[in-house]
C-alpha cells in the first residue's frame, strides 16, 4: 500500500508580477499526488494568508511582498512551491489598457540623459507584467552583456558610453520596446545645467495705456526658440499685476543649484531711482509702483534660489516716470555671480517695436531671436544684438542695447541639460512644467443626425489654447453642414482686432494646423478659470 503513495509533485509553480496599486491578480499553484491535496498560502513573513487555502489566491495588490505556497497531502507529505514576489507600485496614472492580459505595459522610459565623464550613468525602465517582465538593455542597436535590470547603471562613464540607448521587455505574453534615450557624455569641465525653465510674459492689451502690438510674436518666436535648447518654457500674454506675481511665484518654486533660469518680459515699464517697473495690464493712469512689478524684486528671489544661471531679458522703455513717487524698498542684490541683465534700451530711453515681414516685433527682440541659438558665452549673444541694433537705421540716436552682468564662468544658454537620476527637486518641476503646459484631449463628437466632429487643441502659449473643429463624416442624414465652437464659461479673445487677428491666424494654419479645420475659436486668458471649461463643444 504504502509503495502506491505518489510524492507530491508541483507542476505549475505561481509566478512573480508587477502590477499597480490596488490591483488584483491571481497567484495560481498546480500540483499532483495522492488523494486530495491541500494548500496554504504564505506571506514573506511566513504568516499564514487568511482564507489562502485554495490552489489559487487572489491578492489585492497593497505593497509588495513575496508569497510561497505548501501542498501536502492525508499522508503528511508535503512540498512548497518557489518564492514569488507581488511588485506593486503606486502611479497616479498607470493607463493600463481595459483588456490587459499581463502583457509588458511600459508606464516609466529612460529619459535622455547629458552626463559629464567619470561621472555615474542612470537610465530607468519600468514595466507592468504577468508574468514580471525580463529586461535587456541596448546601445546602438546591439545588447548590452549583463545589462537585464529594470535600471541601467555604469559608474564611470566614458566617451564610448554615448550613444542612443533602448530597453526590450518581455514576458510569455508579449515583447515590447521602450523609446529611444540618447546619452551625451562631455567633458568633466564642460559647464552644464542641472534643468533650464524660462518665463516669458508679453502684455499688449492695457486697460488705462496705449496698446502695443508686438509682444504676442515676440513672446511666441522666442519661445519656440528658447524650447530648441532645451528650455522648458511657460508664455504668458496680457496678466494683471496680481497675475504675474502668482507667475513669478511658480516660476520660483522651478528654480533650484544649477537650474538656468531666464526671465522675459514684453511690455510698458519705467525706470525710477535705479529700478525697474513692469507695468500691469490692469495699472491705473499714473501708475505707480505699487501697480507694477519690481525687476530687481524678482532678481532678488532668482538669486535666492540659488540658479545656476540667472537671465532677465526686457524688451520694454526706461523713461523716468512720475518722479514723485516712492521707489520699492528691497534689499540690495547680493555680489552673486552668473546674474545677466539684457536692457533693450539705455536708461532714460524708449524702446521701439517696428513692422518687419508683416509682423510686429520688437526691434530688441528681433535681432535677440536672430542670434540666440548660437553657442556663445550668453553676454556674447548681447553683445551681437547691441551691434545688430546700433546698425539699425530705424533707431539709431533712439535706442542702445544695455548689459549689465556677474557672470564669473563662461556660461552659454546652449549648455547641456546634465541629468543623472530623477530627484524630488525634478520631479516637483516636471509637475509645474505640465500643468502650465498640458492640453485636453483630442474628442470625437457623433451627432444624433450621424455627423462625427472632431475638436482638436493646439497652445499658441501657456494661457491661450485654440479649439479646432473638423467634420471627419457628415452621414447619410445630412446635406450640408456648418459647425461653430463655443465654451462656457466665454473666453475673451485678446487678438480679435483686425491687425493681430490676421496674425494670429497666419500663425495658426501655418505652424499648427496639420489640415484645415472647419472652424476654431481662440480661448485667452486662461489663468483667469477658477475651474476648467465647463463646456467645449460644436453647434451645428
Amino acid at each position: 500500500m504504502k509503495n502506491m503513495i505518489r510524492d507530491i509533485v508541483i507542476v505549475q509553480h505561481p509566478v512573480s508580477v508587477y502590477v499597480p496599486l490596488n490591483y488584483k491578480v491571481t497567484l495560481s499553484v498546480r500540483a499532483e499526488g495522492t488523494g486530495i491535496l491541500n494548500y496554504q498560502w504564505f506571506k514573506s513573513s511566513k504568516e499564514e494568508v487568511f482564507g489562502g487555502t485554495r490552489a489559487d489566491l487572489i491578492v489585492t495588490a497593497q505593497r509588495s511582498q513575496l508569497y510561497i505556497c505548501r501542498v501536502n497531502d492525508q499522508f503528511c507529505n508535503c512540498v512548497f512551491s518557489e518564492w514569488v514576489k507581488v511588485k506593486v507600485l503606486d502611479i497616479s496614472n498607470p493607463g493600463l489598457p481595459v483588456a490587459w492580459r499581463g502583457e509588458p505595459h511600459i508606464v516609466v522610459h529612460p529619459a535622455p540623459q547629458t552626463v559629464r565623464q567619470g561621472e555615474r550613468l542612470t537610465l530607468s525602465c519600468t514595466a507592468f507584467g504577468i508574468p514580471t517582465p525580463h529586461y535587456q538593455w541596448y546601445r546602438n542597436g546591439h545588447p548590452l552583456l549583463g545589462k537585464t535590470t529594470d535600471t541601467l547603471q555604469i559608474e564611470n562613464a566614458e566617451a564610448d558610453h554615448r550613444g542612443t540607448y533602448l530597453c526590450y521587455v518581455s514576458n510569455v505574453q508579449e515583447e515590447r520596446w521602450t523609446e529611444a534615450a540618447d546619452v551625451e557624455i562631455v567633458p568633466s569641465n564642460q559647464l552644464t545645467a542641472t534643468d533650464k525653465v524660462a518665463l516669458l510674459i508679453g502684455n499688449l492689451n492695457y486697460s488705462h495705456h496705449p496698446d502695443l502690438m508686438a509682444p504676442a510674436m515676440d513672446v511666441h518666436e522666442l519661445a519656440n526658440l528658447l524650447q530648441q535648447l532645451g528650455f522648458r518654457v511657460v508664455s504668458l500674454l496680457d496678466l494683471t499685476r496680481e497675475e504675474m506675481l502668482a507667475a513669478i511665484d511658480k516660476f520660483l518654486l522651478l528654480l533650484d543649484r544649477g537650474v538656468y533660469a531666464l526671465f522675459y518680459y514684453a511690455g510698458h515699464g519705467y525706470e525710477r531711482l535705479g529700478r525697474n517697473y513692469l507695468v500691469a495690464i490692469d495699472a491705473p493712469q499714473r501708475y505707480r509702483p505699487e501697480n507694477c512689478v519690481c525687476v530687481q524684486r524678482v532678481m532678488l528671489k532668482m538669486q535666492e534660489r540659488r540658479s545656476g544661471l540667472n537671465v532677465v531679458l526686457l524688451d520694454t522703455c526706461r523713461t523716468w516716470y512720475n518722479q514723485d513717487c516712492i521707489a520699492s524698498e528691497i534689499r540690495p542684490l547680493v555680489p552673486m555671480g552668473n546674474t545677466v541683465y539684457g536692457y533693450a534700451t539705455c536708461e532714460n530711453a524708449e524702446a521701439y517695436e517696428v513692422q518687419d515681414g508683416g509682423k510686429s516685433t520688437g526691434i530688441f527682440t528681433k535681432y535677440l531671436n536672430k542670434h540666440i541659438l548660437q553657442p556663445e558665452k550668453v553676454t556674447h549673444i548681447l553683445e551681437l544684438v547691441s551691434e545688430d541694433l546700433g546698425r539699425d537705421p530705424f533707431v539709431t540716436g533712439k535706442q542702445a542695447v544695455e548689459i549689465k552682468h556677474t557672470l564669473k564662468e563662461p556660461r552659454s544658454l546652449t549648455d547641456p541639460v546634465r541629468t543623472t537620476g530623477h530627484t524630488g527637486e525634478l520631479h516637483l518641476r516636471d509637475a509645474c512644467w505640465r500643468q502650465a503646459n498640458e492640453l485636453p484631449r483630442q474628442k470625437l463628437l457623433i451627432f444624433t443626425c450621424g455627423v462625427e466632429v472632431e475638436v482638436s487643441f493646439s497652445a499658441l502659449f501657456s494661457n491661450v489654447m485654440v479649439a479646432f473643429g473638423t467634420v471627419k463624416t457628415t452621414g447619410s442624414r445630412a446635406q450640408d453642414c456648418t459647425i461653430t465652437l463655443r465654451s462656457t464659461p466665454a473666453m475673451e479673445d485678446i487678438f480679435s482686432s483686425p491687425g493681430r487677428s490676421g496674425e494670429m491666424d497666419s500663425l495658426l494654419l501655418n505652424n499648427l494646423v496639420a489640415e484645415k479645420p472647419d472652424c476654431s475659436l481662440r480661448l485667452c486668458g486662461l489663468q483667469k478659470l477658477q475651474v476648467g471649461l465647463l463646456r467645449l463643444g460644436p453647434h451645428i
